[in-house]
């Protein structure tokens, strides 16, 4: 796979970018209002901790906790974190700083997520309250900093649990999770600027001309000024410039925003995909101030016609799977690791082993670091923000509160081309969610589709999840799959029209990592396959009927997608779903799982359709085998169809194949069943074209 020039950055090397930074600033010297660049100051590390009352500063603190993270990380660890306990109502973070040097025009606190809810003190001075627990908070720390090398205190206090926040604010509820466990779960930083200032920069890919549109929006908090912003755009791995443009100067009076735009032609254009994940570096400069951020020249919508997602103008099949971080979060084996890029990276090189192209990172949203990588790994991300109300829609929360918090969302996430549909809820009817949807959607200049859950979509071009659990009935049968539709229903919205649909849920098969059922599929394995069930039994039909479930939904080719449940999720005593994976600190999945189900994704595949579990003893049969091509390019092999007793062939054919690109073919076999009686399984390999890919199926002869 061809992959751009970029090398992942260590924080220690992003902290002494930003000290150098600071020293060109005058941080580290003299800072005047007019500094012509911003200081990003990292404050993530080792801080101190406390547990009190939710007005009343604890008065010594004798933990330590490492932020990112959660509180469950203290040294000494508190007693009943994550659950509702009466031996605190707030923990409070505390850690000291200094900045040498003059005040600056600009001086932010950035807290990038904490739960659950949050308020701000510096040197004894309340800076300011921030309620919602999933996206960024902005605190202005110049009514209270001191400077000249005098030393900083600030205290960050968040609520113990989740009913810290009023109803009217999301507060993450899900019903498959017993911890909610509070803290500082992303990065912390300074952010210190003359003026004017840049809020924040979108940047908007036209691929078709190949350029970029640029949206700046500018804020003097200075005396009235002419000021204008220059943008240049950079190759992200080589440096190299491939555009520059200047938006025309405006006055500014003191205390007053405006919104700067330009478009960019990009020289020697790399279009952004899964498969090329190119990025791109914008710069843009004020004379007070400077924000560089990433894009790449990627634009995603759905075509109502077909139903299909359509990448960079080609039609395009989602493969993926699920991130339910939060869930993680109350993992037993969980420890640092979505805080570790280098684990956090292999995690997404890990899916991609499994032809996953797709993520939804589901019911929330990981720390800023999870997106970078996937900037750069190459994944198409359902962005999905935490509301889950299966049952009923808390009347207390309202689409103000909705759009206020999108709207955070949407300008923290807007730039990263690996999100490319932002989900308003999960499984929720809701009366609030379209319309707030509604408020926000044209803010962003990219126009990227919205999922509403099982609420109606929005518009034409939106999305509709699907989430089939055939096996949530514990007495449904794989030889049952025959008599399915292939335009999956499951709990769909009745009348959701030509909206595309995507499948990201289905199975209801979990197994905890040890092999043995979750709460919701205890039945299940009971029914098929009796209460004496080895976990090497059950992995084994897990990941077969995984697969066959996988193969029939991306055969029919009635969905743009078709994600998973799940690729990361928990894996603890009562719960009721689990991941894949054997050994979290290498990633290595059980291999069960990793040989069959990454059959069923690979991006050309095959799906033998009988569904029988019993066939009659020497009669003849034909044998469908459907023949799948997720490619941009025609592809051309065989399919070898055989049948197989102990593993070893009792018959055997072959037939060529011919698919157009993205195209689909049905085969036939005619064959004689064997006579004798036993098990037996059917086999389809496809020849040709690289790794060789099989669809499985058992059946006996009575």
């Amino acid at each position: 796979m061809e992959r751009p020039h970029w090398k992942p950055r260590s924080t220690a090397h992003r902290l002494c970018q930003a000290l150098r930074l600071a020293v060109l600033l005058g941080v580290g010297g003299a800072l005047g209002v007019a500094a012509p660049l911003r200081a990003v100051i990292p404050l993530n590390g080792d801080w101190q901790i406390a547990e009190g009352e939710m007005d009343t500063p604890p008065a010594e603190f004798t933990r330590h906790v490492p932020v990112p993270g959660l509180v469950d990380m203290a040294q000494p660890p508190f007693t009943a974190v994550g659950v509702k306990s009466g031996l605190r109502q707030a923990f409070w973070y505390r850690r000291t700083f200094t900045l040498p040097g003059a005040l600056p025009a600009v001086a932010l606190l950035k807290l990038h997520k904490a739960a659950y809810g949050t308020r701000v003190f510096l040197n004894g001075q309340v800076l300011g309250d921030h309620l919602p627990s999933f996206t960024p908070g902005y605190f202005d720390l110049r009514p209270a900093l001191r400077l000249q090398g005098s030393p900083n205190e600030l205290l960050v206090r968040v609520g113990a649990y989740r009913d810290a926040v009023p109803p009217s604010i999301p507060a993450g509820w899900d019903f498959e999770k017993t911890k909610y466990i509070p803290g500082l779960f992303d990065d912390v930083e300074i952010i210190l600027s003359g003026t004017p200032h840049l809020l924040r920069v979108q940047a908007a890919p036209d691929i078709t001309n190949r350029c970029v549109r640029v949206q700046a929006q500018v804020r003097n908090t200075g005396p009235a000024t002419l000021s204008g912003v220059e943008f240049v755009v950079r190759e992200a791995g080589s440096g190299a410039v491939v555009g520059r443009a200047d938006a025309p100067p405006q006055l500014l009076p003191a205390g007053t925003e405006a919104r700067f735009e330009a478009t960019i032609p990009i020289a020697r254009c790399h279009l952004w995909s899964p498969e090329t994940p190119f990025l791109y570096r914008l710069e843009a400069r004020t004379k007070g101030d400077r924000l560089d951020t990433r894009f790449g020249m990627r634009e995603f919508h759905f075509d109502p016609a077909s139903g299909r997602a359509v990448l960079n103008g080609r039609p395009y099949f989602l493969r993926g799977s699920n991130v339910t971080l939060y869930r993680f979060f109350e993992d037993p084996a969980r420890g640092d690791r979505p805080w570790r890029a280098d684990w956090v990276r292999r995690l997404h090189r890990a899916f991609k082993t499994m032809h996953w192209n797709s993520l939804r990172y589901c019911i929330g949203f990981p720390p800023e670091l999870w997106y970078r990588i996937a900037d750069e790994e190459g994944f198409l991300i359902q962005d999905e923000f935490p509301l889950w109300h299966l049952s009923s829609w808390p009347s207390e929360l309202k689409r103000e509160e909705l759009a206020r918090e999108y709207t955070e969302w949407m300008r923290e996430r807007w730039n990263h081309p690996c999100v490319v549909l932002w989900d308003a809820q999960n499984e929720t009817r809701s009366p609030e969610t379209g319309p707030a949807i509604q408020m926000v959607r044209a803010l962003d200049l990219s126009h990227r589709p919205w999922d509403n859950g099982w609420s109606a979509p929005e518009a034409p071009g939106d999305s509709f999840e699907s989430h089939p659990y055939l096996f949530q009935n514990p007495k449904f049968r794989l030889e049952q799959l025959g008599q399915v539709s292939g335009v999956p229903g499951g709990n769909a919205l009745p009348g959701h029209g030509t909206n595309a649909i995507i499948i990201n849920e289905y199975g209801w098969l979990w197994l905890n990592r040890d092999g043995t059922p979750t709460t919701l599929t205890k039945q299940v394995y009971q029914n098929l396959l009796g209460p004496t069930a080895t976990p090497a039994q059950r992995r084994h039909l897990y990941a077969r009927y995984l697969a066959a479930l996988t193969e029939f939904w991306r055969a029919h080719r009635a969905c743009a997608g078709v994600l998973h449940f799940c690729g990361l999720g928990y894996s603890r005593p009562g719960g009721q779903t689990s991941d894949h994976f054997t050994d979290l600190e290498r990633l290595t999945f059980e291999p069960e799982f990793k040989r069959y189900v990454g059959d069923a994704f690979a991006p050309v595949g095959l799906m033998i359709d009988e569904w029988a579990e019993t066939l009659p003893a020497g009669q003849p049969r034909t044998f469908p085998v459907v023949v799948i091509n997720d490619l941009d390019r025609p592809w051309e092999g065989s399919v070898q169809f055989r049948v197989l007793r102990g593993g070893s062939p009792v018959a055997s054919l072959t037939q060529h194949c011919a698919l157009t690109n993205l195209g689909s073919q049905r085969l036939s076999f005619a064959l004689t069943l064997p006579t004798k009686s036993g098990p037996y399984q059917l086999e389809a390999t496809l020849l040709g074209g690289g790794e060789r890919v099989r669809s499985w199926r058992d059946f006996a002869i009575p």
